[in-house]
């Protein structure tokens, strides 16, 4: 097994860029996940993993199947420059953007995410979308990068379940509505109670910034917009709690 001791090396150098700079991870569409759970959910998409590094204290288990990919250990100091977590498990994976199917006229629960900033709500928010059973996330202009080592811990694997794709949410209304979707976005003005919305086959939710919320041109767009009663004393609730709310009160049914 090969091993790599110096920050200095190019490939290293390569992967905390990866992992620190949103502009590297587009122009190369790759990205470096860290930890056991992420790296064995990655090995799971073929031939997206290219790279698993190794510290000295970390080992792959025999059940991971890990034929093609090339296993590189790594010194305490590369360990050190790649880690973004406070305590590292010292295995991470130098991956490929997953390639998917996208065939929008397939889909029955779309989740459009307007210009959410905080990784962490983004990747909680993709994580409840894959657990509800929606078929693909939109992230619009202004939202958390789907591939932030902060986003990928907080989606914990869903990244790689369903599409997650970048693009002008008008545009994609536009493309959903083609398709007989229903189009909800959330508002507090002249919105409804959730619950009195009909469920019908096909349904994109809008979830907006977490200080501004869902654009007013978006709103235009939409069939209905809806809210989500607060019956205490907090002003708002959090944007993936409510994401979780809407989606699984609107789950397509078995």
């Amino acid at each position: 097994m090969k091993r790599l001791e110096s920050t200095g090396n190019a490939l290293v150098k390569h992967w905390k860029k990866l992992i620190t700079v949103r502009k590297e991870r587009d122009k190369t569409n790759e990205f470096v996940v860290e930890g056991m759970h992420l790296v064995e959910e990655a090995i799971r998409v073929p031939g997206m993993v290219k790279h698993i590094m190794l510290s000295d204290y970390a080992s792959i288990p025999h059940t991971w199947n890990i034929d093609g990919i090339e296993v590189l250990e790594i010194s305490p100091e590369i360990v050190e420059e790649l880690t973004d977590t406070e305590h590292t498990q010292g295995i991470f994976a130098h991956c490929a953007l997953p390639q998917m199917k996208v065939n929008s006229a397939e889909w029955r629960r779309v989740l459009l995410i307007d210009a959410v900033q905080d990784p962490g709500n983004v990747g909680t928010m993709i994580r409840t979308a894959d657990a509800a059973g929606v078929d693909a996330v939109i992230l619009g202009k202004g939202s958390a990068d789907a591939y932030n080592p902060k986003t990928l811990r907080s989606a914990q694997g869903s990244t790689f379940h369903l599409p997650v794709l970048k693009g002008d949410l008008s545009e994609w209304v536009n493309q959903l509505a083609d398709h007989h979707f229903a189009i909800l976005g959330t508002s507090l003005q002249g919105a409804s109670n959730y619950r009195d919305v009909s469920m019908t086959e096909k349904m994109a939710f809008i979830m907006g910034n977490e200080g501004s919320g869902v654009q007013p041109q978006l709103l235009e767009q939409v069939d209905a917009k809806v809210k989500i009663p607060i019956y205490g004393k907090a002003e708002s609730l959090n944007v993936a709690m409510a994401t979780g709310i809407l989606l699984y009160h609107f789950a397509e049914k078995a």
